[in-house]
């Protein structure tokens, strides 16, 4: 400060000819100390400090610089705030002094600790630590710049394990309880906002009895002191730090000191006999050799000849500066190649204060200016304890923050760091491990939010990033793979003819039409013997006809449904079973009506002759037309997605359209087919060496044995499966039906022709 103080004394460019005089008191650290001081800067100097008349005789100081701590900062605001008087502190960084209602007149050029806490923030959740320590110092400083640094970490998502103050002044048990909190802790990283007095305290204790490694995180307080970077299990720690500064000429200044000036002084006094264990005053008890003026401080190694990383006291440097320009600017006025400044003139503290708000300017690269808070802009660099060859830890810059640059930006690291036990890889500090991708996140009970279990997702949802705290559905037609991290395309599927029960399937209905088509060529070649003329041959061949076409409509159910597909199968399946029952019903009918013609007075075959039984199929058969058509007309069958039976694959089937036309399709079936079993059941025990009506009476009961079956098996079977139950029962009743009826008499025309007579036929025992 004095330093300053002179220099801006000797210029000519800020407040040329007008001297600046000071004062310095200690403040010891002590709020109540600083009270005492504030009250006599209030109260006014002494007329004999001002000798010059030529200086103006001010009641009380311009403008305060200090002090070094929060809380004698914030005693010393209070009181000389409502008279108006500027302070300006070096190293008092507790956020609450930005409050102007409370502290109107406080400026500082040391950036908050809000700004500050939120660097410490943003660095643990850059470096992925969630599980933390913290202490502070139980005192403005510490606990102001901890609640800020805990809200700004709760709002980065870190949890704090434990958070404990002390203060050097406790008791030896106070500050060994929290060492054991330490040492005790399951938390890697411990935050520690503490001033650097407080700090050595715990670091001393904690040297004792070395606790688990830790990662320490500190604050600009303590990280950049020398003395402290002596405990050499705290190598690795990293912290925030004011810039470093270069003051041109501040050594060779410090550097200037005669004996006689440090005699004149009682600080210098102490300063001197410390730094060269001597001392000025002779006596007996001292063992130390007298100051004898041989003393050259030029070969001293100190803290005070070490000035290539100046921190703090360039904020000092600043806030002189800073004091000098707003006074400056009222008393100066700016010509064109000069400064003209009144130096007879009266100026009150309130006017430097207002002087002091808009004052922006720049000494030695390093610019100042205020925000509305008294606050600088914030720029801090990031600083490393790392060990260096010779074993001793030494401080390196390893990136900065810097909080005028865009959100998202202000934090850069452009160098390796050191680690806790000179690691080189990021340490690991979490409650919980990160769930990977197909879990989530459930907290445990009664713990911080970074303390949770993972669980694997349900079967149907995926999350697809670290830490989910839930997971989410797929789209209707994805389906989750086996880690639950990503959807893929759900499989499609239908009977396809690649599939074994497709093949087979489809075999049998080749086999049926074949089969079809050979009894139709056996009937034809022998359509003049008595086997086949005997019950209306040219049913007989309509219903092979009818048969053939059964066995093939079954082969539209299989393949992928398309909308001409989907209407055919359930169409032609109905039309051909109608056609097929028609004949089969007109068969049964010829047996009745020719054994009613054998009674003695009976005409009943004029009734129904062949024309009749041709009229017959007809309508039966067009009346399932007329269902059909109006079926496809109103509301036709049409391929269709099914996402509801399986969850995890897609069905392709036909929906049915309207189900009421598809039930009226098969109840006419049904319905059909019930007749012609009466029919057929009553004309059973006709005599008839063919046995027509037992087999039709056979027939009819497979077809309906296996159409009875068949609804409750298709409205139960998934899927493809669905399919395949109805080609079996269009299979089944058809072979049913060509077995019954046309394999016996087969058999008497290919083994049997003896059999294949008139005379057989017209013999009725």
């Amino acid at each position: 400060m004095i330093f300053a103080i002179e220099e801006i004394n000797n210029s000519t460019e800020l407040l040329p000819g007008i001297k600046l005089g000071y004062q310095i008191y200690d403040t010891c650290a002590s709020g109540l100390v600083a009270a005492h001081v504030a009250f006599q800067l209030t109260n006014g100097q002494e007329s004999v400090f001002l000798k010059d008349s030529n200086c103006s005789r001010a009641g009380t100081v311009m403008a305060v610089v200090g002090d070094s701590g929060s809380t004698p900062s914030i005693s010393m605001a209070r009181i000389i705030g409502p008279f108006n008087i500027p302070q300006v502190s070096h190293f008092a960084t507790c956020a609450c002094l930005s409050d102007k209602q409370q502290y109107p007149t406080f400026f500082r050029t040391i950036p908050s600790d809000q700004f500050q806490a939120d660097a410490l923030a943003k660095m643990v959740k850059h470096f992925g630590w969630t599980w933390i320590g913290a202490v502070r110092s139980d005192s403005d400083y510490g606990n102001y710049g901890m609640a800020s640094f805990l809200d700004a970490a709760q709002k980065e998502g870190i949890c704090v394990e434990y958070s404990e103050s002390f203060y050097r002044t406790d008791s030896q048990s106070k500050i060994q309880k929290v060492a054991d909190v330490i040492r005790r802790s399951t938390a890697l990283v411990v935050v520690a906002f503490t001033a650097f007095g407080d700090m050595r305290f715990l670091l001393e204790e904690l040297a004792q009895e070395p606790s688990p490694p830790r990662q320490w995180i500190g604050s600009e307080s303590w990280i950049t002191d020398p003395l402290l970077m002596s405990f050499s299990f705290c190598a690795g720690a990293i912290g925030v730090a004011i810039q470093q500064s270069v003051i041109p000429g501040l050594r060779d200044f410090l550097l200037d000191l005669s004996p006689t000036e440090v005699a004149a002084s009682s600080v210098l006094t102490e300063f001197w006999e410390d730094a060269f264990n001597c001392t000025f005053t002779e006596n007996a008890e001292s063992n130390k050799r007298l100051c004898d003026g041989t003393q050259n401080i030029k070969t001293l190694k100190s803290p005070y000849t070490e000035t290539s990383q100046l921190r703090i006291t360039n904020m000092v440097y600043k806030a002189v500066y800073a004091i000098a320009h707003a006074i400056h600017n009222t008393v100066c006025q700016e010509t064109t190649f000069t400064s003209q400044c009144d130096k007879h003139i009266r100026r009150e503290p309130k006017q430097v204060f207002t002087a002091l708000k808009n004052t922006k300017f720049s000494r030695n690269g390093y610019p100042l200016s205020f925000d509305d808070n008294g606050d600088p802009v914030a720029f801090y660099e990031l600083v490393n304890w790392q060990k260096s060859e010779s074993g001793l830890i030494e401080l390196v810059t390893v990136g900065y923050y810097d909080a005028s640059l865009p959100k998202g930006q202000e934090f850069y690291i452009n160098r390796n760091i050191s680690w806790v036990e000179g690691g080189t890889q990021v340490p690991v500090s979490v409650c919980s491990e990160s769930c990977p991708p197909g879990t989530r996140k459930v907290l445990q009970k009664g713990k911080p939010i970074c303390c949770y279990d993972c669980i694997p997702c349900p079967k149907a949802e995926i999350s697809n990033e670290t830490d989910s705290p839930d997971c989410f559905p797929c789209p209707s037609e994805f389906w989750p793979n086996a880690e639950r991290n990503d959807c893929f395309p759900k499989p499609v599927e239908f009977l396809s003819f690649n599939e074994i029960l497709a093949i087979i399937l489809a075999t049998f209905s080749v086999i049926g039409t074949c089969l079809a088509i050979i009894t139709a060529l056996i009937f034809f070649y022998h359509r003049t013997t008595p086997i086949v003329r005997a019950n209306n041959s040219e049913l007989s061949f309509l219903l092979l006809f009818s048969l053939t076409l059964c066995f093939l409509c079954s082969l539209t159910f299989i393949g992928a449904p398309s909308e001409w597909s989907c209407m055919l199968r359930h169409t032609a399946f109905g039309i051909t079973f109608v056609l097929c029952i028609s004949c089969v019903l007109g068969k049964t009918v010829v047996v009745l009506m020719a054994f009613k013609a054998t009674l003695p007075g009976s005409n009943a075959m004029k009734w129904f002759g062949p024309s009749q039984q041709r009229m017959t199929v007809v309508s039966f058969t067009f009346i399932q037309v007329l269902i059909c058509t109006v079926w496809l007309v109103l509301s036709p069958p049409f391929p269709m997605k099914n996402l509801t039976t399986y969850k995890e694959k897609i069905i392709l089937e036909c929906a049915l359209g309207s189900a009421v036309w598809f039930w009226a399709v098969l109840g006419y079936i049904g319905l059909l087919a019930v007749f012609c079993f009466v029919l057929a059941v009553l004309a059973r025990k006709l005599p008839d060496n063919f046995n027509e009506a037992k087999l039709i009476t056979f027939s009819m009961l497979i077809f309906c044995a296996v159409w009875l079956t068949f609804i409750p098996a298709y409205v139960s079977s998934p899927g493809k499966f669905t399919v395949a139950v109805e080609i079996f029962a269009i299979l089944a009743s058809s072979f049913g039906l060509i077995l019954c009826i046309f394999a016996p008499k087969c058999f008497i025309i290919l083994f049997q022709p003896e059999k294949n007579t008139k005379k057989y036929l017209m013999n009725k025992n």
